[in-house]
């Protein structure tokens, strides 16, 4: 059964009242900011003026660093972005056959990170066109609606030579030092190709190995101390992906080193991706957060088989609701999640389950990436999976934004709306909503995010809510209460676009008005509450597919 799936009117002033009780002295480790990774196909956008909007937007949203990801680093081409392609033309061959490299285009991308003091999570791939086994065809034409087996060609086939290879990436991280220095580049991430597992590499797992081998020896003679890691496999949940991680863990732990004829291989974290699925389903859109989780879980359970990997970062370095960013909602209508508050909802359910399988598994999760950015000049809200469109924010931004609020060590909440890990684990929320929350303590003040999360998009009664939060201070006497919210009426620039009639060429007015409600809003003006004995108690109504974050400081 789906979660209340009944007339719009029949829900008209329902609600159901939903107790969750916040006990800030119960502090349960570090909230650590998986939040702030961010990644997309395309990585010719990111110098464009909207991408350079966007990086800057996601550089300030947390006082942790916000690291970016992106395809086709290394892919041959003159620079110009499609659907799911992008190039740098960094490595090339003279008719003598000796390497030309060119860090114009690479340096731009980089560049526009760094200067906002942003990170790349460096990408290493793809095949440039002088290196492959199987060069041509080269670029693919791909776009929304075309088969997605299209975009496999020649830059995802294994290198003719491997030391030609490997003197890439040497160079490569080499002039990173040297432009960006020693320190920089120490903070960044070096993780190999993406989804070696599916046809993204045309070669074996035992040249994957080999590819990873080389790579890894080579950023490591340019800089030690490195942080090079993959192998980026899909869903683990998926049996042939699971062991694909596995012989890759097997191959770092105990393998023969096809660079070094050593044992094992240099590993500093481990990759891996996680996808749910959305489908049209009697009539609405529904998610699958349950085969996301499934995805997350069955990568922790792996690598804890690994007990010598079990304290390095785990980098979820895809996790999203679905597969394809540039599939938008007009060819895809399973997709039209992407442009209002269900996104963002999803989102604050899949992070807060997440860090509790994580903490189940007793692993170090320490980045869930979203894959999303935008995409220069397509229509407004085309229903891409992005961040942004056109230069405005959509709601998925400000859950971001949210989390960018929580400080300090996660906190004890109980909610009485909460589903439990094990039921969402297994059969996703249908047939009641998830009512729940997470909560951060700092030194100075408490964070609550509180969301009310449906797989199906379907009209479902408000919580009223009762917030119960102790362990406040004593020697506070108020505290200053902010309520934020995202919801169909708060920060969402696709209600007020659509309220202003839907236009794909806005007057600078009407543009102005869409960047402001793209940002994060108060629900309700700031407020002093008395400090009741180390407790305070906030009561509000909150929708379905409603986020909302409540600050509390002193």
């Amino acid at each position: 059964m789906a979660c209340a799936v009944v007339l719009v009117q029949a829900w008209a002033g329902a609600h159901e009242p939903v107790s969750i009780k916040v006990d800030a002295n119960a502090r349960l480790g570090p909230f650590k900011p998986v939040y702030t990774y961010f990644g997309g196909d395309e990585p010719n956008f990111t110098y464009m003026k909207n991408g350079r909007k966007l990086v800057s937007e996601l550089a300030r949203l947390s006082p942790a660093p916000m690291y970016v990801r992106t395809h086709n680093l290394l892919t041959s081409g003159d620079g110009t972005p499609a659907f799911k392609w992008g190039s740098t033309n960094a490595y090339s061959e003279d008719p003598a056959g000796s390497a030309v490299y060119d860090w114009t285009v690479v340096d731009k991308i980089l560049d526009t990170y760094v200067q906002v003091k942003a990170r790349p999570f460096v990408e290493i791939g793809f095949m440039p066109e002088a290196l492959s086994t199987k060069p041509q065809p080269y670029q693919h034409h791909w776009h929304p609606g075309a088969r997605y087996d299209e975009i496999f060609t020649g830059w995802s086939y294994p290198p003719k030579d491997y030391g030609k290879w490997a003197e890439l990436v040497r160079q490569w991280v080499l002039h990173s030092v040297e432009r960006y220095g020693k320190g920089e580049v120490l903070s960044w991430y070096w993780e190999l190709w993406n989804e070696p597992d599916i046809p993204y590499w045309r070669g074996t797992a035992e040249e994957y190995n080999k590819l990873y081998d080389f790579t890894a020896e080579a950023v490591k003679r340019a800089l030690p101390q490195a942080r090079v890691g993959g192998p980026a496999t899909t869903g683990p949940s998926g049996p042939k992906a699971a062991a694909y991680l596995r012989q890759f863990l097997e191959h770092c732990a105990r393998g023969n080193n096809y660079m070094t004829g050593k044992t094992s291989a240099p590993l500093d974290f481990i990759s891996y991706h996680a996808k749910g699925n959305t489908r049209v389903f009697d009539g609405h859109i529904q998610m699958s957060i349950a085969k996301n989780l499934q995805d997350v879980d069955r990568g922790l359970e792996v690598v804890a088989e690994f007990p010598q990997f079990r304290g390095l970062p785990i980098f979820l370095t895809e996790a999203d609701p679905e597969g394809c960013a540039a599939c938008s909602a007009k060819v895809s209508p399973q997709n039209a999640y992407r442009n209002g508050s269900l996104y963002p909802c999803y989102v604050a359910e899949a992070m807060s389950n997440m860090l509790r399988l994580a903490d189940r598994r007793q692993s170090n999760l320490a980045g869930m990436l979203t894959w999303a950015f935008e995409f220069e000049d397509q229509p407004f809200f085309e229903g891409f999976r992005t961040l942004a469109t056109n230069g405005i924010d959509k709601p998925v931004l400000n859950v971001f934004r949210m989390a960018g609020l929580m400080q300090g060590d996660l906190v004890r909440v109980e909610s009485g709306g909460a589903i439990g890990l094990d039921a969402v684990l297994q059969s996703g929320v249908r047939g009641k909503a998830d009512v729940n929350a997470l909560a951060t303590r700092s030194d100075r003040s408490i964070a609550v995010m509180v969301w009310n999360y449906c797989d199906d998009d379907v009209p479902g009664p408000d919580a009223t809510v009762t917030l119960g939060i102790g362990g406040l201070p004593l020697s506070a006497g108020r505290v200053l209460v902010r309520h934020y919210r995202i919801d169909s009426d708060h920060s969402n620039a696709f209600t007020v676009w659509k309220k202003l009639g839907a236009p794909q060429q806005p007057s600078n007015e009407e543009y102005a008005e869409l960047e402001r409600a793209g940002q994060l809003e108060l629900l309700t003006s700031p407020e002093w509450l008395w400090n009741q004995q180390g407790r305070a108690e906030l009561n509000f109504r909150l929708p379905r597919e409603a986020v909302s974050l409540i600050e509390l400081s002193w």
